[in-house]
């Protein structure tokens, strides 16, 4: 672990992972609207999926997507569809006029909540370049797969205790009261934010 600079790679995973983005508005806006268990959910999807994405890249694979161009062109063009997916729907909640639906029929199953969570971010094709770059920086070539195991089990405890913190800070009653009082004004703002990473994934030029 000498050669590892564990400290830049876990600083860089945490900027990361506390940085708005559509991730941690989703665990916000779920976690508001539906409460605490839901929340908890689609934190612990997200974080399956930066897990996915983080053991990926430390063995080659966003190496091997960046090198072929259709496999990342892919994951970017699904993941910008659902992303504007997320911001029709916000859109929509945004213009329902009135008190918002009985939170008991409007609450997700948790496999749901979940399921949701995990394609949002195996739908992010920065989390590709992100993963790349970091292990780039970070371990030098060679690196032993002990190494490799320990810098992933730290990320992962990190991103953990980061998304989950999320959903329990955004599920609190004092949020909820919050967000029922200006729902609307939410939605819209989730809308605008969902539409605009949308844009930026189609607009951007990776390289």
């Amino acid at each position: 672990m000498e050669n590892v600079n564990l400290v830049l790679i876990l600083a860089a995973a945490f900027l990361g992972a506390v940085s708005p983005g559509p991730a941690t508005l989703t665990i916000a806006a779920t976690s508001m609207q539906h409460g605490r268990k839901p929340g908890l959910a689609l934190a612990a999807g997200v974080c399956t999926g930066s897990l996915i994405w983080s053991v990926s890249a430390a063995f080659g694979l966003g190496a091997v997507m960046l090198a072929n161009a259709w496999m990342f062109e892919a994951v970017r063009y699904i993941g910008a569809g659902y992303l504007m997916y997320l911001a029709i729907r916000s859109a929509r909640s945004a213009l329902r006029p009135g008190a918002p639906a009985l939170r008991a029929s409007a609450v997700p199953t948790l496999r749901s909540a979940y399921g949701k969570g995990v394609a949002l971010h195996l739908t992010n094709p920065k989390a590709v370049l992100f993963f790349g770059s970091l292990y780039a920086i970070g371990l030098p070539p060679g690196t032993p797969v002990s190494a490799l195991l320990v810098v992933m089990a730290a990320i992962a405890v990190q991103s953990t205790l980061i998304f989950l913190g999320y959903a329990l800070l955004f599920s609190s009653q004092e949020a909820s009261r919050v967000y029922l009082r200006l729902r609307r004004g939410f939605e819209a703002a989730f809308a605008a934010a969902f539409g605009a990473a949308s844009w930026q994934i189609l607009a951007a030029r990776f390289s």
